[in-house]
């Protein structure tokens, strides 16, 4: 008679979150990834435009970035074969009618600097003279390689021997001695489920009985447009208003341009909305002296929020041994080394590691007991 092999841990999902923590996991445990597309990354890990943007986002998204820091500038050996990090500053800009977010943003950031307008036009040349009645410069920033980084983690989870089953969405969670997983792939079990299944969190949790946490996917489209003609458009900062209405990142000699937009939708394949990106363009071309004659390709990606902002990382208050690692909001590719390594040491039973507490960061504001 067959043994049913029974993991110590199943993660559900394989894009940043549940390679990230699958890796931290893998060297102590027996860790099976379920993933229900056919690649991981599929949805927003493989959607991102990330950088690393320590003053980008709540208290506690800043103090997990801060936290990861080590991991992007400094990665351990065999993590990539390339640099994980290019170099580059961000400006933020405001616009009379932003000067109350303007002060916020200074008030919650280390490491900015206000400058004058003519500065941030001397940095990005392209900004429109008499747009911005303020700005901020942020040395402390990069692009982020997500596939360098998502492949990292991967490659660990593989050299500590454990497996990532594509092709097994989840179709049913049942608890007993261990949990019971039904997926299209087959039937797996293991004592601890992580739920790290992005903007699917709140339909996995049903299947598993848990509380009743919504995890609200919202939509983020991107538009790739071409740099101007004789432009070394490369060496331009990331820039974008205070206010989140608009952004535009270089990369690859093109101009990734973004309204910000955070629609709620339900979880499925995501693409941009058309008339949510036109609008984005007009106000990127009401900041910038560049005029979009073309569209050269378009995306959407799903960015999910809990009901605070915060990520939920924590075992679940009615589900045994479930484990919540979701609502990064998009955040989740800049937050994931210590995001995982804090879920690590949770699982595990631990509390928060110090080069995470170091960082002013409060494990009450990820819990999923915050929810009652």
């Amino acid at each position: 008679m067959e043994m049913t092999q029974i993991f110590d841990i199943a993660i559900i999902g394989a894009g940043i979150a549940g390679a990230s923590v699958a890796a931290r996991l893998a060297g102590k445990h027996s860790v099976i990834v379920l993933e229900m597309e056919e690649r991981p990354g599929y949805h927003s890990t493989g959607r991102s435009a990330a950088a690393f943007e320590p003053n980008y986002g709540p208290a506690t998204i800043r103090a997990l970035t801060r936290a990861s820091r080590e991991l992007f500038f400094d990665p351990p050996k065999g993590f990539s074969d390339a640099p994980l990090v290019l170099p580059r500053e961000t400006v933020f800009v405001a616009p009379a009618d932003q000067d109350e977010a303007f002060e916020r943003l200074l008030a919650e950031s280390q490491g900015l600097r206000e400058i004058d307008p003519s500065e941030a036009r001397r940095l990005h040349p392209k900004l429109r003279d008499g747009y911005a009645k303020r700005a901020v410069l942020d040395r402390g920033t990069a692009d982020l390689d997500v596939d360098l980084i998502h492949r990292g983690f991967l490659r660990q989870i593989k050299d500590a021997g454990a497996q990532a089953i594509c092709n097994a969405e989840v179709t049913g969670l049942k608890h007993g001695s261990h949990w019971t997983i039904a997926t299209r792939a087959g039937t797996f079990h293991a004592r601890t489920v992580v739920n790290a299944s992005g903007a699917w969190a709140s339909r996995i949790s049903a299947h598993a009985g848990a509380a009743p946490i919504a995890i609200q996917p919202k939509r983020r489209s991107i538009a790739v447009v071409p740099a101007p003609d004789g432009e070394a458009s490369d060496a331009w900062p990331l820039i974008g208003d205070v206010g989140e209405t608009w952004y535009c990142k270089p990369q690859s000699g093109k101009l990734l341009v973004s309204p910000a937009d955070a629609a709620p939708v339900d979880p499925h394949d995501a693409f941009a909305d058309d008339m949510t990106l036109a609008e984005g363009i007009e106000r990127f071309q009401e900041a910038m002296d560049i005029e979009v004659t073309r569209v050269e390709h378009t995306w959407g990606g799903l960015r999910s929020f809990a009901a605070d902002g915060n990520p939920v990382c924590g075992y679940d208050a009615v589900a045994p041994r479930f484990f919540w690692l979701a609502g990064q909001g998009g955040y989740g590719i800049q937050t994931a080394p210590a995001l995982s390594l804090l879920a690590a040491a949770l699982i595990d039973g631990g509390g928060v590691p110090q080069s995470i507490a170091d960082e002013g960061f409060d494990p009450a504001a990820v819990s999923p007991l915050r929810f009652g």
